[in-house]
């Protein structure tokens, strides 16, 4: 088979083909004709929520969107003050190309995106890394010093001498589901309760290397930054993402990628029920309802009630919030889960995350110092608070864009409790120890905008982190849209999100993760898939992830 076949993100714990479901002309399924205008319940408006909804929207139900507070989900980009398209992306930013059933939505709304500026891209431009005060400038990787290139060639001798990295990654770029299960598959009990440290300092090619190595690796990795963020995470997740080049290849969303589920929102779409020129928006009123306060089992189906005390029936739910809001914020009747799923659902871990974003006059980091003939700023990776800098160019005449500081974790915990002027001034006073003389305070305009998500009550974390061991746990949480066997009483309430899949920090898992709800709530009303387009329920027997023993 040919190597130069793309790779998408295909598996490899569930290897089905959710492009090609969505592009299949007969559609993704049908329901009864008696449960045409049913209404279904969403509770979240981000990626999973909306998505779903707009499928089963095209089916012919009803689906009523929840939403506890932005419209969007962690695709929040938020425009700073006084300008119209200037903003700052203060969730998911960067989406790897391997996202191709994301990307089916975004070229349906005929939204634009561009390389994002990730290290040593030529995006970037430039990158500086600065560690331990040794600051190094490069455009590319050749233009490290030689302890980098031993850590990016010890970081793939690694993956070849653990996994059969080559193999793997073939499997996924031929899409032949048998034979990257067949390697996969005894690779989840091998690695689920081994952390990604341990991957790395067990390996061969590491042994050979000093802590030096493993260290600058952590600090500084390959693709979009440091690693050591994720070195307690379970191999499984690393894997996963470099298996799949969600880390490589990434650009970002012209406008902000808020606009893609804005604009799905407002989409049209040919229907089995609905008249033309109906969209999600018209069906729910212009606007979403408030928060779904409490999910109650009432007969065969549910009851929603919002944070005003309205209750509404419905014959299905779909769930797409952080899985911790559910015995937190909303009141969720304990039987409509098994036992078994809430010890997944609360066990789940999610990591901390910042941001902190300045405004600029233009971007002015293009300008040349004459002494050194290089840009005055760059792409910046660091030891320092800031932890990864970025820069977002608009056009010359145009307000530019600083991410000053992302960071995650320990580093994110750091500034938890400092307001946005606080943050800003301690980015820049280690940004004046990477670039001495470097002036940027006097381009800022405006207010800076932050973010800590892991205090935001409406999620408590930014992103899952599956733990060694989580591996059970995932494929619960998973697999819950399969419901044939389950009792009746748990039946109808469905769940979808970055953090039910096994790619959470990646839009990509909340919009597959949609598409099986949507599969199960059309199963459970009677409907089938088309026999020429099979969808995920109907393939699970076959390709569904291994089942570890408990």
């Amino acid at each position: 088979m040919s190597n130069s076949r793309p790779v998408t993100a295909f598996g490899p714990d569930f290897p089905f083909a959710y492009d090609d479901w969505l592009r299949h002309p007969d559609g993704l399924g049908q329901i009864p004709s008696a449960h045409h205008g049913t209404e279904v319940a969403i509770i979240g408006a981000g990626a999973a929520g909306i998505i779903a909804g707009y499928e089963l929207m095209k089916m012919g139900l009803r689906p009523i969107i929840y939403e506890s507070a932005k419209f969007g989900g962690r695709l929040r980009s938020e425009t700073f003050e006084g300008t119209e398209d200037v903003v700052a992306e203060l969730g998911g930013m960067r989406f790897p190309v391997s996202s191709t059933s994301f990307y089916h939505y975004v070229d349906l709304v005929g939204m634009d995106s561009q390389p994002f500026p990730n290290p040593l891209t030529e995006a970037a431009g430039s990158t500086v890394i600065d560690l331990e005060g040794d600051t190094r400038f490069a455009r590319t990787l050749d233009d490290l010093p030689q302890l980098y290139h031993e850590v990016a060639a010890a970081y793939r001798d690694a993956l070849q001498e653990h996994v059969d990295f080559a193999a793997l990654q073939q499997a996924v770029r031929d899409r032949d589901a048998a034979r990257l299960k067949q390697i996969w598959d005894p690779l989840v009990e091998k690695w689920d309760e081994r952390t990604f440290y341990d991957f790395v300092v067990s390996s061969k090619a590491f042994q050979k290397l000093s802590f030096r190595h493993r260290e600058v690796f952590g600090q500084v990795g390959f693709g979009t930054g440091g690693w050591d963020s994720d070195f307690p995470n379970s191999m499984l997740e690393i894997l996963r993402v470099n298996l799949l080049e969600l880390d490589d290849h990434q650009r970002f969303i012209v406008g902000g990628v808020e606009n893609v589920l804005h604009r799905l929102w407002r989409q049209p779409a040919v229907s089995a029920h609905w008249p033309e020129g109906t969209t999600l928006a018209s069906l729910n009123g212009g606007a979403t309802l408030g928060r779904a306060a409490r999910i109650a089992r009432e007969g065969e189906g549910f009851t929603v009630t919002d944070q005003w005390g309205v209750q509404r029936s419905y014959p299905a739910v779909l769930v797409t919030c952080q899985s911790h809001l559910l015995t937190t914020s909303v009141a969720v009747d304990e039987a409509v889960f098994d036992q078994k799923l809430w010890m997944a659902l609360d066990r789940t871990r999610y990591m901390q995350a910042a941001k902190t974003f300045v405004m600029v006059d233009r971007p002015f980091w293009n300008d040349v110092d004459p002494e050194t003939g290089r840009p005055v700023l760059s792409m910046t990776l660091t030891d320092r608070l800031t932890r990864g800098t970025y820069f977002f160019d608009n056009g010359p005449d145009k307000p530019g864009v600083i991410c000053l500081s992302y960071s995650w974790m320990t580093d994110a915990l750091k500034v938890l409790p400092l307001n946005p002027e606080k943050r800003v001034e301690l980015a820049l006073e280690a940004l004046d120890k990477v670039y001495p003389g470097a002036d940027i305070r006097s381009h800022i305009r405006g207010n800076p905008i932050c973010v800590s998500w892991e205090s935001d009550e409406n999620f408590l974390g930014a992103f899952k982190g599956a733990l060694p061991g989580h591996y059970r746990y995932n494929h619960r949480m998973y697999g819950h849209f399969m419901q044939a066997d389950m009792p009746a009483e748990q039946r109808g309430i469905f769940m979808a999100g970055d953090g039910i899949s096994w790619t959470p920090a990646w839009v990509e898992g909340a919009v597959q993760t949609a598409l099986n709800a949507v599969w199960g709530v059309m199963t459970h009303l009677g409907g089938t898939s088309h026999d020429a387009n099979p969808g995920p329920g109907d393939l699970w027997p076959e390709l569904g992830p291994v089942k570890l023993p408990d």
